[in-house]
């Protein structure tokens, strides 16, 4: 398990190969260690603007992490390379190009170079969201109904998922890969419990799934009453 310090001498040795590469005109935390929560848990967060060859830059910072700091897997996820160290400490690497350097939510703090301003991201929009919600309960409902215990987990949880989005939208806190159901106050998040499956057993998919279909139908009624008015009907019809 890593270290708060061998952490920290990650970090700053990567920030130093930052500085010394004539390839990146920018560097930035990001993460909750830009803005000054992190916690022994956190992982390492840091952006870099490119100005040369994108590929040629990702492929020797790439080799780097595997030859000296022991990286063991790696993925990508947009403009991030995500790696996986031996003492299963995460490091997030953003490889921008220079005209897209730059804040796009409050975690951004610039330790080289100039930064552009961006349009900040958007939390997502609630209409969106319910849509969402009431597309993973259909494909529950077929998905019970075809004996597909496990797809039908998944689509439960994934309309639960999107239900607990909605109430961190109206609650102020992130609304998204639930970073802020922890925050919402203990009375909403209550009514939830009920919405968890407990196991395949078909009846228990049919109950929990019904809890969350009347979790939608009320959150989506604090959205748009009309549109909830309009979706009562079809939703309920999924879980008779």
């Amino acid at each position: 398990m890593f270290t708060p310090d061998s952490r920290s001498r990650l970090r700053d040795s990567l920030i130093a190969s930052a500085r010394s590469d004539d390839r990146i005109s920018g560097a930035a935390l990001t993460g909750s260690a830009s803005v000054g929560r992190e916690d022994q848990w956190s992982d390492i967060d840091l952006a870099l603007a490119v100005a040369a060859d994108r590929d040629q830059v990702l492929m020797d910072w790439t080799d780097r992490m595997y030859r000296d700091h022991g990286a063991v897997h790696h993925l990508d996820l947009g403009v991030f390379r995500v790696f996986l160290l031996p003492d299963t400490l995460q490091v997030d690497i953003a490889f921008w190009p220079e005209s897209e350097f730059g804040p796009t939510g409050p975690t951004f703090r610039t330790l080289l170079g100039k930064p552009n301003e961006l349009p900040q991201v958007s939390p997502p929009a609630a209409e969106h969201l319910v849509g969402m919600a009431w597309l993973y309960a259909l494909h529950a409902r077929s998905s019970i109904a075809r004996g597909r215990v496990w797809q039908a987990e998944y689509m439960i949880s994934g309309a639960r998922d999107e239900v607990l989005a909605l109430a961190c939208l109206r609650h102020g806190v992130r609304a998204v890969q639930g970073r802020g159901m922890d925050d919402l106050p203990s009375e909403v998040v209550a009514p939830f419990v009920e919405a968890l499956v407990r196991s395949v057993e078909p009846a228990e998919l049919r109950r929990a799934f019904g809890v969350v279909v009347e979790l939608l139908i009320a959150e989506a009624g604090r959205v748009d009453v009309s549109l909830a008015a309009r979706l009562s009907g079809p939703l309920r019809e999924l879980v008779r």
